[in-house]
């Protein structure tokens, strides 16, 4: 059994579509393991205030119709950011969307959702790591089990619980704890959750444009009007957050 030293959220998100500037969550469901073992499940359907794309539809299965009398994220944001207080997280390709999207609606909201300190294990990564396969062949190969209402956000929340129980059994050199877990798989080395800016030796640096691979603060120095660029630019909004941090920081070192 996975132990636990602080309850574990499995988040995953049905949304309009894909972009994390643009898009919006339709549907949430958190599986949280407490470290006692137990178990509770909070799901909630999201009117988000623009149409849902047919594609996304056609995946998860929410229409517009579904969500047009539902609460938007903001008369709901307290109670998430609350029943996540204290709590790991983790899901099935989180870092990348999930957890980054659930990042974008706090902000929009003006809340500032804290994750420092909290350990993000995406079981996608274990996965790929040792099978790389999907969320459904995961849940076939690891519980030998079907996964019945694939792409709703509480089955895929479920099953992703389940995947990584059954991972750690598998895989004793996981160990059996969230931080053994990352020590494996490794932890992200990213500024901000779409990958704009990671971290190299310690240092921010711009993972993308024409200066990929330089220090954003050197390159803040030398080019403010970079910083206006990307502020007034199409960039989710906590690259938008940590490009600012990194700009007070560096005007804060001139002064």
């Amino acid at each position: 059994m996975l132990q636990l030293s602080k309850p574990l959220a499995i988040i995953d998100l049905e949304t309009t579509g894909i972009n994390l500037s643009t898009d919006r969550i339709v549907e949430i469901a958190i599986v949280k393991i407490g470290t006692d073992g137990s178990k509770l499940v909070k799901r909630k359907l999201l009117n988000p205030e623009i149409p849902i794309s047919v594609v996304s539809s056609d995946l998860h299965g929410i229409t517009n119709e579904m969500v047009k009398d539902a609460p938007t994220f903001k008369q709901v944001a307290n109670e998430i950011k609350q029943f996540l207080e204290n709590c790991d997280l983790a899901g099935y390709n989180s870092n990348r969307f999930d957890i980054p999207m659930l990042a974008e609606e706090f902000l929009r909201v003006g809340l500032d959702f804290d994750f420092k300190g909290r350990r993000l294990v995406d079981v996608q990564k274990v996965f790929h790591l040792m099978e790389q396969r999907t969320l459904s062949a995961a849940y076939k190969f690891y519980c030998n089990k079907t996964l019945e209402g694939a792409h709703g956000a509480e089955a895929d929340a479920t099953a992703t619980w389940e995947v990584l129980e059954a991972q750690v059994v598998k895989y004793p050199q996981l160990g059996n704890t969230v931080e053994s877990i990352l020590k494996v798989i490794g932890e992200d080395n990213t500024v901000d959750f779409a990958r704009r800016m990671v971290l190299e030796n310690g240092v921010e640096v711009f993972n993308f444009g024409k200066h990929k691979g330089r220090a954003v603060a050197d390159v803040l120095k030398a080019e403010p009007q970079y910083y206006d660029w990307m502020m007034k630019g199409d960039f989710p909004m906590h690259t938008k957050q940590k490009l600012t941090e990194i700009f007070n920081r560096t005007l804060l070192k001139k002064g």
